[in-house]
């Protein structure tokens, strides 16, 4: 098995802040918004670089994405800033209207998705953005797992024409992932491969994935593990040809069992190749207040219930 290490642990939310600078001095069009969260959105840096290019929007959400909207008629490629709650739960209206519909050119990016929220508790930590947004006809979903690859799925998005939704958190996490990579939106990125189990995990639950990978391995089980950065489009292609091989599958997310990367993937094996699943997310539930490291265990999104997960799975082949 291929062993990741990392020299450094570091917020995904600041690799956004790192690509939008970039960002901007790639595309004199880019723009950014931010509904009074610049320092949680790690907008500073650009802000500072381009103070004409940024609009602050105050506490305004569903504002923001009709200006981020407007904008886009005039070839701006507009950045708006805020929580993963505001950014979809609260505005889906003005999303699903006047950027999904309208087919705008609009980068919707979240920061402090899923359980790691942390503290701030239920009503803050969205577990369901990921299934509102790829709902939407036309809206391309990307969940990064380190700041490396939040930095470079934030470059990308300059030269994506379309809606995108751009996920990532608050927490620190191991930052593995290469400084130097390209990053393809729609295309799977294959960590280890093996041949008794395939793990498909997106976001935070990828650095979980390959620790899990390495006590199966102990187990005298190979697992071949895939990072999903881009739920949607998905890469069947490579989801297929991995399940076909190990003939069973788990899906690991921070988010929702119902409407996650979990159910696209269970969508894919029910019309082509029917295969034993097991998911690694919230069972149907809302979060709660607490660290964010003890939420993760006690919801069970880590590598121990990867690992039981995978081990279930095997049984049903």
């Amino acid at each position: 098995m291929k062993k990741y290490t990392y020299t450094e642990s570091k917020d995904t939310r600041s690799g956004f802040g790192a690509g939008l600078l970039e960002a901007g001095k790639k595309n004199e069009n880019v723009v950014a918004l931010c509904a009074d969260l610049i320092g949680s959105l790690k907008m500073n840096d650009f802000i500072k670089e381009f103070p004409e290019r940024f609009f602050q929007i105050g506490i305004a959400e569903a504002n923001m994405m009709g200006i981020a909207a407007g904008l886009t008629i005039g070839d701006k490629i507009p950045f708006t800033g805020t929580f993963a709650n505001f950014s979809t739960g609260r505005v889906y209206d003005q999303i699903r209207q006047s950027i999904a519909y309208s087919g705008k050119n609009v980068k919707i990016c979240a920061s402090h998705a899923g359980l790691t929220l942390g503290e701030d508790g239920a009503t803050h930590q969205i577990l369901e953005d990921i299934g509102l947004m790829k709902m939407l006809p036309g809206m391309t979903v990307i969940n990064t797992c380190d700041f490396n690859q939040t930095k470079a799925a934030t470059l990308a998005l300059v030269d994506h024409v379309g809606p995108t939704y751009l996920r990532f958190g608050r927490p620190v996490v191991p930052n593995f992932t290469p400084a130097d990579q390209e990053f393809v939106i729609g295309k799977a990125v294959m960590l280890n491969e093996g041949t008794d189990v395939t793990i498909v995990a997106t976001g935070h639950l990828v650095w979980e994935a390959i620790q899990a990978g390495e006590e199966l391995e102990k187990l005298g089980i190979s697992a071949e593990i895939i990072n999903i950065h881009t739920i949607k489009p998905l890469d069947e292609e490579a989801i297929l040809a991995s399940v076909a091989k190990t003939k069973c599958v788990v899906t690991a997310e921070e988010h929702n069992r119902l409407g996650g990367l979990g159910d696209s993937v269970a969508q894919v094996l029910a019309r082509q190749l029917p295969s034993p699943q097991e998911y690694v997310a919230v069972d149907d539930s809302f979060g709660e207040s607490g660290k964010p490291d003890e939420l993760m265990d006690k919801y069970g999104l880590n590598a121990a219930a990867i690992v039981a997960a995978a081990r279930k799975v095997i049984t049903r082949k």
